[in-house]
This record gives structure tokens, sequence and C-alpha cells, in this order.
């Protein structure tokens, strides 16, 4: 029998000032080690998985690492040239720096996949992220962002790349629904494998703290857009297996790592994990229970650098879709999300996949046509606003107006309380451009806070022509009114102005926040064919407090 080696990984995931946590994927079950810490591996349904807890840490300490597997190093990887790999711990007060994006998709990073004509079949451009870790290889460890935060659509089920289509045409015959797409759990971990495995991005991974959130093509695109969708999706013999294997998979490779030692040994499934046991059967009728019942599962989570606060919303899972009652989240996500940002902080970061604020064409349409779903134009208008709903992704925190005005109610609680923040940003992905909005409360305002809608996408995709024209369209003089038009058409005032102010940019990118005491700044880089595809280039930074 062949000894259980590392599949994928590591992962740094969680780091505060004296502990981490370490994701690995192993061959067989095993005890993995980390820094003196160890853990045993779980399986799911042949899949063996371990999250090393590592504490005793010093604040601002350096710790170069190497992975163990039954007392066996498997990494570093005996012909490495990447720098080690080390767990850096916060040291309070020191400057913070987020990186953040969104959407990208796996393919291979040379010859016609770093294209981006559109006469290449599957160019998708330069990876930014790769461009990044081949970056921060080469600059000094001070530079490096203290934490890498994922937007959404970290892996696309519905387009996946050239490796997992062919793993998926020798299991199973793909001239039937879903195709050449994601079918279940087992091809979802390949997936991830392919998205995660090479050098670069597995040093990268392996040395900066992620944090991640899904979207929609992490199960499918427009998920959960409306209860017709839902219908729709589920009368579909194969949709089943797809959401399963879908939330099994992000709670493997994405959520548990989210957690804090503390709130790992509190979640219902990793605090009571027993060895040797199969988890696949529990994990199954979690993510069934997870879609069916939204409201009891919180993928939600808070993290705190110093005074820095972060949010990550759920804003796909948790939607209530009851016409003219639709909402973003269930009640308790709300309650969750408002007892959470209540507390005092110097910045408070509001992370949502899809934009709070969209450029104003844009979000005037996507309120206009929730409108006319609900009745507006009557009962024809409803067949059509849904038609529209689904064909152009009108679907974001502009199509959820109840929604939209709550978000805005309790920014306006927070900017206007006894020690409100110097910033509150919502930093989005999902709509394959990036940009900074500011944005002003309606009314005679007093507050410092400034308020912003920070949007990078994608990290790695295809830069479509029609996005690019709509986008022009809706930032035109013509589109504005257009929009305003449609607006006062079904009644709707929002309480907050805003404007984009920087962008839009078009093509792959990253983007850093900067945070040091009650000052920030955002900057955004965009990458860049080069001889190696690592360039990486500004082209945009501005102060925002």
């Amino acid at each position: 029998m062949n000894e259980p080696d590392l599949v994928l990984g590591p992962l740094l995931r969680y780091v505060d000032e004296s502990q981490a946590t370490v994701w690995v994927e192993t061959s067989g079950p095993c005890v993995v080690e980390v820094l003196g810490s160890h853990a045993q591996t779980f399986e799911v349904e042949g899949h063996y998985y371990a999250l090393v807890v590592i504490s005793g840490l010093e604040a601002g300490e350096t710790a170069v690492y190497s992975v163990s597997i039954d007392g066996r190093r498997v990494w570093p990887e005996a012909h490495a040239t990447a720098p080690p790999s080390t767990i850096r711990t916060r040291l309070p007060g020191a400057p913070l720096r987020l990186a953040f994006g969104s959407c990208r998709v796996a393919a291979p990073h040379e010859g016609r996949y770093n294209s981006t004509s559109r006469k290449e079949k599957g160019g998708r451009g330069v990876d930014s992220l790769r461009a990044l870790a081949m970056r921060l290889r080469d600059a000094e460890p001070e530079t490096w962002p203290d934490a890498l935060l994922f937007v959404g659509d970290q892996v696309y089920a519905d387009d996946v790349s050239p490796g997992t289509a062919e793993f998926i045409r020798g299991r199973r015959s793909v001239t039937q629904p879903p195709f050449e797409q994601v079918a279940n759990f087992e091809e979802y971990t390949e997936l991830y494998k392919e998205s995660w495995s090479s050098p670069e991005i597995r040093w990268l991974l392996s040395t900066v703290p992620t944090a991640m959130i899904f979207d929609d093509h992490d199960m499918h695109d427009d998920w959960n857009t409306s209860d017709v969708w839902r219908r729709q999706m589920w009368a579909k013999p194969w949709w089943k297996e797809r959401i399963v294997g879908g939330l099994m998979s992000y709670w493997v490779y994405q959520h548990i790592g989210n957690l804090s030692p503390e709130e790992l040994e509190q979640d219902p499934i990793f605090g009571s994990l027993v060895d040797g046991i199969d988890l696949g059967p529990r994990l199954r009728q979690f993510a069934l229970d997870a879609d069916q019942h939204p409201e009891g599962v919180r993928w939600s989570y808070r993290r705190e650098w110093g005074r820095v606060r972060l949010l990550v919303i759920d804003s796909r899972s948790a939607r209530v879709l009851t016409p003219r009652q639709r909402e973003m989240l269930d009640p308790d996500e709300w309650l969750w999300l408002e007892d959470q940002a209540k507390e005092p902080c110097d910045h408070l970061l509001l992370v949502t996949s899809l934009p709070y604020l969209l450029p104003h064409a844009i979000h005037d349409v996507e309120a206009w046509d929730e409108a006319i779903c609900d009745g507006a134009w009557g009962k024809p208008g409803r067949w059509f606003g849904e038609k529209i709903r689904q064909a152009i992704d009108l679907e974001h925190w502009a199509a959820f107006q109840l929604s939209f005005a709550r978000l805005t109610r309790l920014i306006r609680s927070v900017a206007l309380a006894s020690e409100p923040p110097a910033t509150v940003i919502a930093l989005s992905g999902d709509i394959h451009y990036a940009y900074v909005a500011e944005a002003t409360l309606v009314g005679d305002i007093d507050t410092p806070t400034k308020i912003y809608q920070a949007v990078c996408s994608p990290l790695r995709n295809k830069i479509e022509r029609r996005i690019v024209a709509v986008n022009r369209f809706a930032t035109s003089r013509f589109g504005q009114w257009l929009g305003r038009t449609l607006v006062r058409t079904a009644r709707i005032t929002p309480a907050i102005e805003w404007e984009v102010t920087d962008g839009p940019w078009f093509g792959n990118e990253i983007a850093t926040l900067t945070f040091e005491g009650r000052r920030a700044h955002f900057r955004i880089d965009a990458a860049a064919a080069a001889p190696d595809g690592s360039g990486l280039h500004e082209v945009g930074a501005r102060p925002l407090a």
C-alpha cells in the first residue's frame, strides 16, 4: 500500500496575533504536522483533508514552516524554487494590507490561454493571481499583503478548465446535461485541484492568509436569482447532485478555513469529527438542508485586524425569494450583520460578492425590473421582468430593494454612531470590471465617515465586449437619463447618493486596500503580458480617508 502524499495545499487560512490554521488535502488517511501541531485527516467520500490549528505563536513573528505526513516531510517539495512558506502573525497597531478580487477561471498559464483575443479559443488573459505570486516572490515580505480576500467565483462549475473537462469526459457521457459542467462532489474536487495546483499559486496560498465567500458560478450562473429560477433548476434531474456537491465542496475547500480556531470548535460538523468515519453522508445531508433551509446555516463570518473589521456576507444562499418580499439575507442573517456592525471600529468592511452600489443606470434598471416583476406593470410586466432578470443578470442589491434600503439604513446608523468609523467600504466582485464609487447619505447628515463601494473583478476571465459596451452606455448621459426615467415609473427613491469616481477598469486585475490608523488607501493593479507571464502594473490609486 502506497504511503499517503500531499494532493493539494498547504493553504494558510486564518491568522491572528498568536494562532493560525493550515489546510491540506492528502491521498489517504494520515496525521499532518505543521510547526509541531498535529491533525488527523478526515474523509469525505474517498478524499482526505486536514485543518491544522497552530497556537502559541508570538505577535509579529515570521515562522518558516514545512508540512509532514506521518512524520515524513512533503512540503516544500524537493526541487522547489520558491521562497519558504511562512506564517506571519499580526503585530498590534501595524498597518494592514488587504488584497482582494473575484472571478477566477482555471486555465493553463501559457500559449493561447494567456490571450485576450476573441479569436483565441479558451483565451483568459494573464492570471492576475499568478502575477501577484510572481511579484511577491521577488519582494520583501514587509511589502506583502497581510491577507487575500476572494469575493466569489473561486471556481467555475459551469465553465470548467480544460483539465477538469478531460476528467469529466473520462468518467461519464457528456452528451446529456450538465454536459461538460461539474455534476457532483467528485468533479468539484478535480476542479479545485486544477484551480489551486500550479506551483506559483500553491506557494502564494501557502504564505498569504486567505478568506473566501462563494458567488453564483461556484454553483451555477444566476444561482438563486429568483423563485422562478429555483423551480426551473430543481426540475432538472441533475441539479440536486450539483448543488449538494457544490455546498459540500465549499464547506471542505473554503468555509472551514474562514473560521477561527474557537469557531471551528463550535462548528456543528467540524467540532464533532470522529476519526475513521466517512463524513460524506453527514456532509451530504447538511448541504441539502443548507440549500432547502438556508435560515439554519450561516456562511457569513467576521474577521478582525485591530481596529479594522471585516464582515463577509452571504448574499447568495441566504436569500429570501418570495415575490414582493425579496431579501438578500434572511431575518437571522440580518440580525447577525446588524449586531456585528454596531461595535466601534476605525474601518468597517462589508464584503458582499455582488456590488451594493452599481453605476447609476444599471442600478436603476435593476430596481425598475424588480418593481415590474412585482406587478408595477401588471401581469404581462411580471412575465417580462422575470425574463430579462435572468437573461441579463439583474440580481444585485438594486434588484432587492428591501435589502438595499435596509443596508443603507445600517450604514447610516454606523456613520451616525457616537464613535463612527473613518470608512465604511463595501467590497465586491462579480461584474467583470472594477471601479470605486463614493457615496453620501441623503438629508442633513453630519458624519466624518466616508462611504465607498470598491469592486475588483475579474482575477482571470475573458473580457466580453458586451460588458464594456453596457458599462459605457450606463455611464453616458443618455444611459443615466433612461435609468432615472424607468425608476420614476416604479416610484423608487433611494436614501443614498453615489458617484463612480475612479474607473471603470477592464481586464484581469487585483486590488489592495491599505489601512494605517484611521487612514485608508486603495490601489488596483492589472495583469499584462510579460516574458514570464507575470506582469502587474498599477492602473488606479486614491486615498479613501
